[in-house]
């Protein structure tokens, strides 16, 4: 053997430590725990190696499981016992939960992300006689809820309305909570003052039901609250209550979500930012439906931003809906764009969409931060929308073969998605027979889970289902036209169009039908 190798427990603490961490410490502790109780286990316990346990696997379609039977028996009888004095923070799948927990003490532990929650889970748990009382009650400062997505469950569940009640009822020293995927079924303006209070909580961030949810949570219940992120799933406003609206102090980073049908954007977001003049990050997702004239940064500017002299960063995506009726003088995406560089901001892109009677302009802060985006046609501008999950398409011109390669290239992790266009690919068989290998190359959405292509011409059900022009290995919900399908796929027979609809799960038809032998032969469902 020679003298000068080195193996990797020859190394001096501090770089075998390094090595490690570039390691899942899960797999780690699995693995070596044990094997060198005098050198290497003091270096596995450490706050440095262990302050964090990630015990979910997130899966290529962004499922998230536990993990295996046999690493948590492990862990639950020969490793958390020795190590969980260091830990500070869990990532927990709800079926797990228990056993971990159970495990071992966990004196340190002041974070908790729980994943595929359901209302069971927190009222069950969340209640004065759950088996972890004392850590939730008296530990837990941070707390992130992941739901399982599950509508049907929400809707079952007769305790569905106490979430937000048992959570901040029991966890009494919270400072951090965010709620994600619950759906907004039931308002925040019905729990009590008494309850949905916090003297430590400083970050917030849920799906709420109605801008009157969001005005009761900035009452003054929660004193301390320097950060919110709140998506709210309808605008209509019927107030019942008069809520305190003094300035909010406080706010530093105030992140929005909101999608305004008439003139909310005017009458309740634009008075609800100006009460936060100490704000110093700011986000702002927003479809307006409907609006006479365009958001731009003139408007802004002078309506919201020279009210926050303290703003550092300000994130945004406005989607606008203008009747042409209403367009007085013609504007260009230069135009718009102008108005955003005349007050600072030259990271900023616009395009302009016609549909139907109406112009859509969509205007953003680069690179683009948000998740959805809608009412995309030809204009699209060639870049990277790399965020980009789900996505609407609409035109009065036809969406090409060519267009769809765009937008497989723009959006690189597209999972839903919309298309509106009743105007046929006059040239899509042309192109399509033509010597250009890059109108020949097939188009592939890897990702796409869920597809629409219900208000379209019929060729778009041609182009999403024919696998010689698109390739869609992991789509399982479809909205489409029956007599469309039935077409394109020659009574669920054609085999050029089986392998996109494999996996179909989730098939939606606007009426319901009753179908032949070969429909679930084609559609396993």
């Amino acid at each position: 053997m020679c003298e000068s190798c080195i193996t990797l427990f020859d190394l001096p603490n501090e770089m075998l430590l390094l090595i490690l961490k570039k390691l899942n410490n899960i797999d780690v502790l699995y693995s070596l725990f044990g094997v060198d109780n005098q050198r290497l286990d003091p270096i596995l316990q450490s706050e440095a190696f262990i302050k964090t346990l990630n015990f979910v696997l997130t899966t290529t379609s962004n499922d998230v499981l536990p993990i295996a039977d046999s690493i948590l028996n492990r862990y639950c009888i020969d490793i958390l016992p020795k190590i969980n004095y260091n830990v500070r923070s869990l990532i927990l799948e709800s079926e797990s939960m228990e056993r971990i927990l159970l495990a071992a003490d966990f004196p340190n532990l002041t974070e908790l992300k729980l994943y595929n929650v359901n209302d069971y889970i927190v009222s069950h748990y969340f209640t004065v006689e759950s088996p972890f009382r004392h850590i939730f009650q008296q530990q837990i400062t941070d707390l992130i809820l992941v739901y399982k997505n599950e509508f049907n469950i929400l809707l079952m569940n007769k305790n569905a309305k106490f979430v937000y009640e048992y959570t901040f009822k029991l966890f009494e020293n919270l400072k951090h909570l965010s709620v994600i995927g619950l759906p907004p079924i039931f308002s925040i303006n019905y729990i009590s003052l008494a309850t949905c209070f916090s003297s430590n909580l400083y970050k917030l961030c849920l799906h709420i039901n109605t801008f009157e949810d969001c005005f009761a949570l900035l009452d003054g219940r929660l004193k301390h609250l320097s950060m919110l992120i709140v998506n709210i799933n309808g605008t209509e406003y019927h107030p019942s209550v008069v809520y305190n609206i003094n300035m909010l102090h406080n706010m530093k980073y105030f992140s929005l979500t909101c999608r305004c049908s008439n003139d909310e954007y005017d009458t309740h977001v634009v008075p609800l930012l100006r009460r936060m003049f100490n704000l110093e990050e700011l986000s702002l997702n927003i479809i307006n439906e409907k609006r006479s004239s365009f958001v731009d940064g003139t408007q802004i500017n002078e309506k919201i931003l020279i009210h926050m002299p303290r703003l550092s960063k300000f994130t945004f995506y406005i989607s606008t809906k203008t009747k042409l009726k209403h367009m007085v003088h013609h504007l260009s995406n230069d135009d718009i764009q102008q108005t955003f560089v005349n007050i600072g901001y030259e990271q900023v892109c616009c395009f302009l969409n016609r549909i139907t009677n109406s112009v859509v302009c969509n205007v953003f802060s680069l690179p683009f931060a948000f998740d959805y985006l809608e009412y995309v046609g030809n204009t699209l501008p060639s870049m990277a929308f790399s965020r980009v999950t789900q996505l609407m398409m609409h035109d009065i011109r036809p969406f090409l073969h060519e267009f769809f390669m765009r937008i497989a290239r723009f959006f690189p992790l597209l999972k839903k998605m919309r298309i509106l266009n009743i105007h046929p690919q006059l040239q899509m068989s042309h192109k399509l027979n033509s010597n250009d290998n890059q109108l020949h190359s097939i188009v592939e959405y890897p990702f796409l889970i869920s597809l629409s292509i219900f208000y379209t011409h019929i060729d778009y059900v041609e182009q999403f289902l024919n696998q010689t022009k698109t390739h869609l290995p992991r789509l399982t919900e479809l909205t489409v036209d029956y007599d469309e399908l039935r077409i394109v796929t020659e009574n669920f027979t054609r085999d050029t169009t089986r392998l996109n609809c494999i996996n179909v799960k989730n098939l939606i038809f606007e009426k319901l039908i009753v179908h032949s032998e070969d429909f679930y032969t084609y559609f396993p469902l």
